[in-house]
């Protein structure tokens, strides 16, 4: 359950688009960004995870987990509170360190990549996460062509990574190449769910794929 919070004003829009009032607006009156501060998350994102997680319970002590595109590292945070031993931060982007988890500035698309992080791991994953998303057009079949892209290189990684009965999540948008990602999870994984958490704001199209069992 969210804290009921007080609306906050945005108290200038001086030199700011109506796009860029409307995000900063939003953010001042979300009560999980306001939840993330109170309680030393890096990102709302935390919270989507946790949900998910609560349902489908596979961040498990002692695993290995690898999670793309990670920065800030609200995910990471939540795999590592989870007791998950071996935890890889991977992301194009820099990333602040995280007690717990090993942070690596790396594209996960480059061939070593695999190969890289099973050394790092001694040997395969348990679990890869992926809360990805490629920077917006503005334009949302674009946007929805970009990021179903990027889940299909994800889904990929997984493959190459995972043990055999291991996890694999990401978000991807509602849109044409839906079934198509879905039909390909189901290739390589026993059960493959779409799950809206709580946390996701109900406007966005995003959605989160939740495949388990690794059929190896």
């Amino acid at each position: 359950m969210t804290e009921r919070r007080l609306y906050v004003k945005l108290k200038t829009a001086k030199g700011r688009t109506t796009a860029q009032q409307q995000w900063i607006s939003r953010q001042l009156n979300d009560p999980y960004v306001g939840m993330a501060k109170d309680q030393g998350y890096r990102s709302r994102a935390a919270f989507k995870l946790i949900e998910i997680d609560a349902k489908y319970k596979f961040l498990k002590p002692g695993a290995k987990v690898v999670d793309l595109g990670a920065a800030p590292g609200g995910w990471t945070q939540v795999a590592v509170e989870r007791g998950c031993a071996k935890v890889i931060a991977l992301d194009i982007l820099e990333m602040a360190p995280l007690a717990g988890a090993h942070v690596l500035k790396a594209d996960f698309l480059d061939p070593a990549a695999p190969g890289m992080i099973e050394a790092l791991l001694d040997g395969k994953v348990d679990l890869v996460l992926s809360d990805m998303a490629p920077s917006t057009t503005g334009h949302r079949e674009t946007d929805h062509l970009r990021i179903a892209a990027l889940v299909e290189a994800a889904i990929d990684f997984a493959v190459a990574v995972l043990r055999p009965g291991g996890n694999f999540v990401t978000k991807f948008r509602q849109g044409q190449e839906e079934q198509a990602l879905i039909k390909h999870a189901q290739r390589h994984f026993a059960k493959v769910v779409r799950m809206k958490p709580p946390s996701s704001r109900a406007e966005s199209s995003e959605l989160f794929l939740v495949s388990t069992g690794f059929k190896g």
